[in-house]
């Protein structure tokens, strides 16, 4: 991609053409500047095709901009027109831009945190693990706590979850917590059990688990709730450790053609440190906070706050409703198919029912984690529950845009209750191309019919926010754009009965990534289409998305990133 400041007139291409309607257009162009004699551009981008994600106007030959907002957008010609000496204008060299993508799911200090601890990401057996744990604590002998996060035992050729014997095989003198991909298990060492107290003897808290063997004794496997037992033992994150993880994750985020993300389970301390990151630079995506419900009463204080620059937005609160499908921890109707449990409800109704309604009566945004069919139908119910006890005239928002985090499992019946309750679905298809390894044990071929269920969704008439869980998944957008259209692995595999009809078109997927996650924080007048007046967000991939062959599209790259009109990521 080629960046260069020029003056740049198309009179060969005008001769060439020996076409009045464009000597019309010219002369129109001239008459607009003259009436405006301040529509300059800072910034014109041309030379690829340009995706809006508008219906009236799908693509472009170009778009400028001007005080970090869109004034044009249109055939190059008409561009060439707010170009001067001064303006930055970017040619694409062939390449596609897009409205700025936006993972509408994430949690930006985890992502940081994985490039800084020990990434157990992609390991490819439980022997994989031992290694990586050995290598890691080798290296690693000052901390007195070894943490890990990102194993699946789903894919292992061991078949079975790790333990605590065989982690103790590894590292026997000090606690290793190494927490699952999804952040709802952890496979903790016996140095760690004794340390936290953790014996046969042992209860599980409400919301959690503590597998057992046969002689009643500790695996060392902790679900959901069951993990506060050991999370004590962690060294409590500092100050600097946040500005570090936020740095840095923003930095990959940026790399990857993000724009944005709305980011999950936020303490009010990450607040604080991304709008002063943001507003001093060192975090130059936008990102839109939902906090943890032990901070909803500083929220419901102060209202919707934003940074100087307003790309940090504080508008919403982030509950749990249950576990994860994979450490079958996620609330199901019936039980597993593979094991004697239904999962687990992490929420009373007694403690989150005046939450709720106390956030709609203010304004604040709900967005939910729910991913069993039982977990999903209490969300629906509880959400019912509290619009019908809060009348319109008494909430702050009319429609309140609450969200469903993941939506994985959903009863067909209870599809359509979205659409009626303008409850938002938030879900994440990298989801669907690793589970659909394990899903059909863990669910049955019949419970496949509204798993993952996009399409259908759509048809009811609701949006969908797409993201990513990263670091529950790796957080690249083109991973997520091909699993939305293509419902297969990244190897092309897609097994039997998983109802392919739910994949999205390309079209549908776009909006997914940008229009609709805009939509989701209350911000589609603002971003999320290339339109003329919204901000100046773009994402500039290597790969065309709209007419690539399927399986190229993730060996794509990102090779621009715009927020605002600046250039905050460019490939070499």
């Amino acid at each position: 991609m080629k960046l260069f400041s020029t003056c740049f007139l198309a009179i060969a291409a005008l001769f060439a053409m020996g076409n009045t309607s464009v000597l019309a257009q010219d002369a129109a162009v001239d008459a607009r500047l003259e009436n405006e004699p301040f529509a300059v551009a800072d910034m014109v981008i041309w030379g690829g095709t340009i995706y809006t994600a508008e219906d009236s106007g799908p693509t472009a030959e170009a778009v400028a901009v001007r005080d970090g907002r869109i004034i044009y957008v249109g055939p190059r010609l008409g561009a060439e027109a707010y170009v001067t000496p001064d303006t930055t204008v970017l040619s694409l060299e062939g390449t596609s831009l897009y409205p700025g993508f936006t993972d509408a799911h994430a949690h930006l200090s985890g992502i940081g945190a994985r490039e800084l601890t020990l990434n157990l990401e992609g390991v490819a057996s439980l022997a994989t693990l031992k290694q990586s744990l050995a290598s890691y604590a080798g290296t690693n002998t000052d901390q007195p706590v070894v943490v890990g996060r990102g194993w699946i035992e789903t894919h292992w050729p061991e078949g079975r979850f790790p333990s605590r014997w065989d982690l103790d095989d590894v590292v026997g003198d000090r606690p290793v917590i190494l927490f699952r991909a999804d952040g709802h298990a952890a496979v903790v060492n016996s140095a760690a059990l004794a340390a936290a107290g953790i014996s046969g003897a042992t209860e599980a808290p409400f919301g959690g688990a503590i597998q057992k063997n046969a002689l009643d004794e500790p695996t060392g496997i902790l679900i959901d709730a069951a993990m506060g037992l050991v999370n004590s033992l962690i060294p409590a994150a500092t100050r600097e450790d946040f500005v570090e993880q936020l740095t840095v994750g923003g930095r990959v985020y940026s790399s990857y053609g993000w724009t944005g993300l709305h980011n999950m389970s936020v303490s009010w301390q990450e607040v604080d440190l991304l709008e002063m990151l943001s507003d001093r630079g060192d975090v130059n995506i936008r990102v839109y906070n939902s906090i943890n419900p032990g901070d909803a009463s500083d929220l419901f204080a102060g209202g919707v706050r934003a940074s100087r620059n307003d790309r940090i937005i504080t508008r919403a609160i982030k509950l749990y409703m249950d576990g994860a499908l994979g450490s079958r921890g996620a609330a199901l109707l019936d039980p597993y198919s593979d094991a004697n449990t239904s999962g687990l409800i992490l929420s009373k109704p007694e403690e989150v029912l005046p939450l709720l309604e106390t956030a709609l009566r203010q304004g604040i945004q709900i967005n939910m984690h729910a991913i069993g069919d039982r977990g999903n139908r209490q969300l629906l119910d509880w959400f019912e529950q509290t619009f019908n006890t809060v009348p319109t005239i008494e909430r702050a928002v009319a429609t309140p845009r609450w969200r469903d985090e993941h939506t994985q499992i959903v009863h067909p019946d209870d599809i359509p209750r979205y659409a009626d309750l303008g409850v938002i679905p938030s879900m994440q298809p990298s989801h669907a191309i690793g589970d659909l390894h394990f899903a059909a044990d863990r669910l049955g071929e019949e419970r496949l019919q509204g798993a993952y269920a996009w399409q259908s969704f759509l048809d009811t008439g609701v949006i969908i926010a797409g993201g990513s869980d990263a670091p529950v998944e790796r957080g690249d957008p083109l991973i997520e754009f091909y699993a939305a259209t293509a419902r297969r692995d990244l190897s092309g595999f897609q097994g039997e009965n998983w109802h392919p009809e739910e994949a999205l078109t390309r079209e549908e997927a776009l909006k997914m990534f940008t229009l609709w996650p805009a939509f989701a924080s209350f911000a589609e007048d603002e971003i999320g289409s290339i339109a003329v007046g919204k901000k100046a967000d773009f994402t500039a991939f290597d790969v065309d998305l709209m007419t690539a062959p399927e399986a190229d599209i993730p060996k794509g790259r990102a090779i621009l990133t715009i927020v605002d009109g600046e250039i905050i990521y460019q490939a070499p």
